[in-house]
């Protein structure tokens, strides 16, 4: 069947645009240094003495200042050249835990991977990248074996809740020498969960005759507790029934349960920002957000089932089946809404 119009006349433009960006994207790449160099303090003083010896060389025509030249040249050459070796055809991958809190002191792992045959890496220095942070954490791996991996971890305690955006990696090193630091970087994206900071609640007495996570007192229903045995009567569910008695006794012996009613413990949770909201406002909402998840906590570990709801009408729910995750993802991501924008919601 041959082809519609429309289709034949398409595929060229399409393949011009890609050839158009596809030349972009390299013209673009000559003017990005794969590399970055910085000077450490040594390296200063080095590349000073070099430059003072090639000026007394030019001015006296010594041979051997000449050759010293050469020779402090010849290693900037040399650290310039194993450096390069070091860096490359190297992956860097980062293991992030399941889950982190504000406060709470987590472990990142960083994994090295050379992929060179022969030729090992030394002083590799791999600095973490994270949207909007400074670089402040760094792995240190002496040497790292051809076809080989090396695993190192540092330990972080955010003070801030919500997304933590990891970007990528700067690999740097020194060697051979520490004159230099040459560094490249490379795009690893990653997202952890920071949840809200959690203090100890301590939570009013359950009233006389209730179990926990339970509404009203004991009686004969369908709950998880047994109140005790009784005969079985016509009709009953015989999945009760309690054989090793019923053996015993000659008679079908069912398990009595008790009466369980779960409703949900609500807290709420106030997100609509006022117009005229002051200046520490962001700070009682964090306050606010913190009281939540410690009360919220506080419920799920006696065995309550936990709603969270908000202005808008978003539910976050937890129970003993679930855990306290749901309900701290929930707050770790909310955010403010305006007044103004919720009321157009609503």
């Amino acid at each position: 069947m041959r082809e519609s119009f429309p289709q034949r006349t398409g595929l060229p433009g399409i393949v011009r645009r890609d050839r158009k960006l596809g030349l972009w994207a390299r013209v673009r790449n000559l003017f990005v240094p794969p590399r970055k160099l910085k000077f450490t303090r040594e390296g200063k003083f080095f590349v000073g003495i070099t430059l003072g010896v090639g000026f007394a060389a030019i001015n006296t025509a010594n041979n051997l200042l000449y050759l010293l030249l050469g020779m402090l040249l010849a290693l900037i050459v040399v650290s310039g050249v194993m450096s390069e070796i070091s860096l490359r055809d190297l992956t860097v991958l980062r293991r992030l835990p399941l889950r982190a809190q504000v406060g709470r002191a987590h472990l990142v792992e960083i994994e090295v991977y050379n992929h060179k045959k022969r030729v090992p890496s030394y002083a590799i220095e791999v600095e973490d990248l994270r949207h909007g942070q400074p670089a402040d954490k760094r792995c240190f791996f002496l040497k790292i074996s051809p076809k080989s991996a090396q695993v190192a971890a540092y330990r972080r305690t955010p003070n801030k809740r919500g997304r933590d955006h990891h970007i990528g990696f700067r690999i740097a090193t020194r060697f051979p020498f520490g004159l230099f630091e040459k560094s490249r970087e490379i795009e690893a994206e990653g997202e952890l969960i920071i949840y809200p900071p959690v203090d100890p609640v301590k939570l009013r007495p359950l009233p006389a005759g209730r179990l926990p996570g339970t509404d009203g007192t004991l009686g004969r229903g369908y709950g998880d507790e047994f109140l005790g045995l009784r005969l079985m009567r016509p009709g009953e569910d015989p999945r009760d029934i309690q054989w090793k008695k019923t053996a015993a006794v000659g008679q079908q012996v069912l398990r009595e349960r008790a009466r369980e009613a779960r409703p949900d413990i609500s807290l709420p949770l106030e997100t609509a920002r006022p117009e005229t909201a002051a200046d520490d406002w962001d700070a009682r909402f964090e306050r606010r957000i913190r009281d939540v998840a410690s009360r919220a906590v506080a419920h799920l570990k006696r065995g309550d089932a936990v709603a969270v709801r908000t202005s808008t009408g978003d539910v976050a729910r937890g129970d003993r089946s679930t855990g306290a995750d749901p309900v701290l993802r929930f707050l770790a991501l909310v955010q403010p809404i305006p007044a103004r924008a919720l009321r157009k919601l609503l």
